[in-house]
């Protein structure tokens, strides 16, 4: 009895050890960041975001592409969230927010932004670094016009601002551009909104298409998939070529303000190619840019790469330390 109460006295005593206290505080200290799944009203459409991160820590913004949402950013957000305070919101239409019918509700970049603007100024972000893709790039361009004051740096990756980025595989959208009228030029696009381009975005330019985990293309479609959504997409695709005219507005942002960038591009995406990837050198001679051999959705497989590369430039830039 004496022994069972000695060996228990020390097993407490182990308990209290220097070695012990300091695994416990190693272990709080690296503790990996909650992520807050949240939504708010905007314009009359449920709006879900991502939030994680210090309240008081200086902003990041995530602007997610098509056909994709805030789930892109799932892998990235807790790499950031431990010094910086991380916001990544869904567009109407995309993700877990709403998607009221297009009739009713007039599906547009611009209105995007709007909303975006929205959301920030709602969660008392009035600076932000942007890490804009795809589509994110637009609506974070036309957010930067109407704020540029509140973009502190940018992180572009696969995402256009010159009319060089624009090659074949957009040559039937630009001709739904020309003939917005037209059935039979809006019908032609139905094939972007299938399983097989999906799947395609995620794996086209890939070298090891082992590293790109299929739940990606099976939560985009099943979104894509749902009742109206296909309008939906196709009237996007139709706005898209209102973002043309502004390419000159959003390089001049690029020249007035001079933000900090770091640009992270796959180079064998076919959607946004590389083609447009060194043009903003001529208006941002002094982004920092780094080529990656990948496709579209680069975080997918390149996350080793490009979280470090990303994280460094943040604290290099904006200071999160």
């Amino acid at each position: 009895m004496k022994k069972l109460i000695l060996a228990a006295l020390l097993s407490a005593a182990s308990l209290t050890s220097p070695t012990v206290a300091a695994a416990e505080k190693s272990a709080a200290t690296s503790a990996i960041p909650v992520i807050h799944y949240r939504t708010t009203t905007i314009d009359g459409v449920k709006i879900f975001y991502r939030e994680a991160g210090p309240a008081d820590a200086p902003v990041v913004l995530l602007l997610h592409g098509f056909p994709t949402s805030s789930h892109m950013f799932r892998n990235l957000i807790p790499r950031l969230a431990d010094r910086y305070r991380v916001i990544a919101p869904d567009y109407p239409g995309f993700g877990q927010s709403g998607a009221p019918d297009h009739d009713t509700f007039a599906y547009s970049f611009a209105r995007f932004a709007d909303i975006v603007d929205e959301l920030t100024t709602r969660l008392g972000a009035s600076r932000y670094a942007m890490y804009v893709m795809d589509y994110g790039a637009p609506v974070g361009y036309r957010l930067a016009l109407k704020h540029p004051e509140r973009v502190s740096a940018l992180v572009v990756q696969n995402g256009n601002a010159y009319t060089e980025g624009l090659q074949a595989f957009w040559d039937p959208v630009k001709a739904y551009w020309a003939d917005p009228t037209s059935p039979e030029k809006r019908a032609a696009l139905n094939g972007l909104v299938t399983l097989e381009t999906t799947i395609f975005q995620y794996t086209d330019g890939v070298k090891d298409v082992s590293r790109i985990s299929p739940d990606n293309w099976v939560v985009d479609q099943a979104l894509l998939d749902r009742p109206g959504n296909r309008d939906i997409q196709l009237d996007l695709f139709l706005d898209y070529g209102t973002n043309i005219p502004l390419y000159p507005k959003f390089q001049a942002f690029f020249r007035a303000r001079n933000p900090p960038t770091l640009i992270v591009w796959g180079k064998n995406d076919k959607i946004f190619p590389e083609s447009g990837a060194h043009p903003y050198l001529r208006d941002l001679p002094g982004a920092e840019m780094h080529i990656l051999d990948t496709g579209h959705f680069a975080l997918e497989d390149k996350l080793d790469v490009m979280a470090p590369l990303i994280r460094d430039f943040l604290d290099r830039s904006i200071g999160g330390a």
